[in-house]
Order: C-alpha cells, then sequence, then structure tokens
C-alpha cells in the first residue's frame, strides 16, 4: 500500500483539465471518496441510472442482474424503504407508491378488471369509499358494502366473480377493530386486503392472521412527521410483482426524497405508536368523563364495541387516534377548534409528532353523501383527535380547557 498526499483529494486530473468549462460543469458532482460507506442511508436523488452498455441494461431488464434503469420504475430508496416495511408487516415483498390512495389505486388495478366484484367493509376512509364509487360507475367493478363488525354478512355477500375483500384494521374514523380472523374464514378463499394505517405493524399483522395484502398511508405513522406523501403495500412476491407493474405504467411511483424521509421516520416507528397509544388512551378517558362529550370512540375503552376484539388483537395498545361527539353536535365544531388552534391545531392529517384534531365531515368523509355519511355514524359533531407524543398532562389540560368553554 502507498502513501497516500491528502491535498491530492482537492487535485484535478490532467484530463479534468483539458475539459471546457461546459464540459466541468456538466460532468461534474462526482468524486472517488463516494465509495466510503455512510453512517446513513445515502439518497438517491435521481431519474436515471447510467448504464455500461446495452449487454448491462438487458441483463437488468430480464432480472438476470440487479440494478436500476429509471426512477418510476425503481429506486434504491423506494426498494429499502418497501423492503423495511415488508419485513415489519412479516410479507415477502412491498412497493411504493405516491400516496396511501396511489397504494389502494394500484391494488385495485393490478387486481381487478370490469365485472369483477368487492366486498367491502362499510366504514372507511371516505376517500378509499369514494374511490370504489368511481371503479363502480366507470369501469364496471361491482362493490358491496357490508358491516365488517358483522363478517358473516362479508360472507354472505362473496360472489363467484369476487376478487377482493377489502377492511380496515382500526376504521376510520369510528375505531372499529376488525375481526380479521372471522373475516377470513367468512369469505373463504377470497384475498382479503387491509388498510392497516391507524394500527401499524408495531399494534397488528395482518398477514400474520390471513390476509393477502397490506397497504398503508404511509405519511402517517410510518413515517410520523408530518412531511412525507407516500403510500406502501405489501404482500406475497406474485402480487407485488403486479402492483409494481402498475405503479410504473400508470405512474403511480413514488419520490425517492419521499421513501428516504419515511425510511428515516421508521427508525423511531415503535417508539412513537407506543407513547401515542398510551397517550390515547389516557385522553380518551378523561374525553368519556367531561359533560362536553356525549361519546368517545376508542377501542382501548370497555365502552367501545371493538374492546374485546381490540384485547385479543392488539394487546400492545390501541393507537393513537380517538374520535368524539360534542354535546353541542356541530355548532361546538367550530369553536372548539378555534379554542385549540394555538395548542392543538385543526390540521386534516394525522399521525403527527404533535397532537392534531380533524373533523371527518369536513375533511375525510367530506366526499360522501351527507345521508350516507350519518347513516354509517359519522356525524357533523364527531371530532376526530390524533393523539401524538407530546405531555398528555399537556394536552388534556388544553382540552378540558376548551371544552369548558363551549355551550
Amino acid at each position: 500500500m502507498t502513501d497516500r498526499d491528502p491535498a491530492s483529494d482537492d487535485a484535478t486530473s490532467t484530463d479534468e483539465v483539458s475539459l471546457h468549462d461546459e464540459s466541468l460543469c456538466a460532468r461534474g458532482g462526482w468524486f472517488d471518496e463516494f465509495t466510503t460507506p455512510p453512517s446513513n442511508p445515502p439518497l438517491y436523488q435521481t431519474t436515471a441510472f447510467d448504464l455500461h452498455g446495452v449487454e448491462h441494461l438487458e441483463a437488468v431488464t430480464s432480472g438476470a442482474e440487479h440494478g436500476y434503469i429509471y426512477t418510476r420504475d425503481g429506486n434504491p430508496n423506494h426498494a429499502a424503504f418497501a423492503a423495511d416495511v415488508a419485513a415489519l408487516e412479516h410479507a415477502e415483498a412491498g412497493a411504493v407508491c405516491a400516496s396511501g390512495m396511489g397504494a389502494v389505486s394500484a391494488i385495485f388495478l393490478s387486481h381487478l378488471k370490469t365485472a369483477d366484484h368487492v366486498v367491502a367493509g362499510r366504514i372507511l376512509y371516505g376517500r378509499t369509499s369514494q374511490q370504489l364509487g368511481e371503479l363502480q360507475k366507470r369501469f364496471g367493478i361491482e362493490v358491496t358494502f357490508c358491516d365488517a363488525n358483522s363478517p358473516e354478512t362479508l360472507g354472505a355477500a362473496v360472489r363467484d366473480n369476487t376478487k377482493l375483500c377489502l377492511v380496515e384494521s382500526v376504521s376510520n374514523p369510528l375505531m372499529e377493530v376488525v375481526d380479521l380472523p372471522a373475516v377470513i374464514a367468512a369469505v373463504g378463499e377470497v384475498p382479503v386486503v387491509v388498510d392497516n394505517t391507524f394500527a401499524t405493524p408495531c399494534l397488528f399483522r395482518p398477514i400474520d392472521h390471513g390476509a393477502a395484502m397490506v397497504f398503508h398511508s404511509a405519511s402517517k405513522y410510518l413515517n410520523g412527521h408530518g412531511d412525507v406523501m407516500l403510500g406502501v403495500v405489501a404482500g406475497n412476491s406474485h402480487a407485488i410483482t403486479k402492483v409494481r407493474r402498475i405503479t410504473s405504467l400508470f405512474g403511480l411511483n413514488a419520490n425517492p426524497f419521499e421513501c428516504w424521509l419515511a425510511s428515516r421516520g421508521l427508525r423511531t416507528l415503535p417508539l412513537r405508536v407506543r407513547q401515542a397509544s398510551q397517550n390515547a388512551l389516557a385522553v380518551a378517558k378523561f374525553l368519556e368523563g367531561h359533560a362536553a362529550v356525549s361519546r368517545v370512540y376508542y377501542p382501548g375503552l370497555s365502552s367501545h364495541a371493538s374492546f374485546g376484539i381490540a384485547q385479543r388483537l392488539l394487546p400492545h395498545g390501541a393507537g393513537g387516534m380517538v374520535s368524539f361527539e360534542l354535546q353541542a353536535g356541530e355548532a361546538g365544531v367550530r369553536p372548539l377548534f378555534r379554542r385549540l388552534v394555538e395548542t392543538i391545531p385543526f390540521s386534516p392529517t394525522l399521525a403527527d409528532v404533535r397532537t392534531t384534531l380533524s373533523w371527518p365531515a369536513g375533511t375525510s368523509h367530506k366526499f360522501m353523501d351527507p345521508d350516507e355519511r350519518r347513516a354509517r355514524g359519522i356525524s357533523d359533531g364527531l371530532v376526530r383527535l390524533s393523539v401524538g407524543i407530546d405531555s398528555v398532562d399537556d394536552v388534556i389540560s388544553e382540552l378540558d380547557a376548551a371544552l369548558n368553554q363551549l355551550p
């Protein structure tokens, strides 16, 4: 091994000096020291990857050699995040998408065609229900909504052309916990797809109970810091290969930087979920005893209809999401949000490290017919609280002060 002059790190080769300025600038940004492994995963913020030649292209596209060609088709940051989520979900493989809606779109587009049938839970994220309606109206895919609290109704809805059953592990926004083993038994051979956004694999792993695929809005708990728009699907290798093809073909692919951020957020997922669950249970107990609140929806409370199922399937906590009805109904929503704007803000998302409020009737389920929304138990006076990892004493004190000022 020869001695090396440290000053040579900043040196410019004779060949580089001979280039024109335009070439030096256009071809710059590279350095031999990039080969030293970084302590943190690098960001591959690139549109495409340089290939050694046509033979290299053919080897990568055929699968004979591992590699990347174009970021819409795949990127190391995509692969890293998807692999971590798949491992957490006990799945064979994963695929990332531009958003949670991109993830569910990729599942539908890769597994359904005209005249196929889907059985779905009656209480779902509003946009998921809306998308199922669009598939029915525009593409002739039949959809039957059933009460997921009664698995036998899902089973009774299965037809010869039923291709998927869709449920949420913890429903948005009423926090109903699905009895997934019972659902899977009821629908038989129909693949069950689970939105596991609220529970996360830290609290529940649907694939362990027989689900075919799991998807997340990774913008929520998996990233956990309110600065990413991302979705992810996990399942067996065959299903995920179909999903990946659709993400590329329909442009549902994720951004490398979003994946890099989500990978960073994922490192603290168990800690955040554990603390948020503990805080949410304390907040739910407080709300249940407050005179301005008529009802609380939290599966960790014995008063919740899903309490028994939650005790069996979610033994490590019921998550950080709490919904509650105001005694004043819709008339109490606006003044409550105004009084909390500086401490617990109205933010139409969830699962940030800070505690936030949302109004399902005006955000997540706004696009549902009002009568249909109310028929599903989502009233105009329902408030959804995403409890974070901030001090639970502060959160309760702030809620108490605001609730005490309501009519």
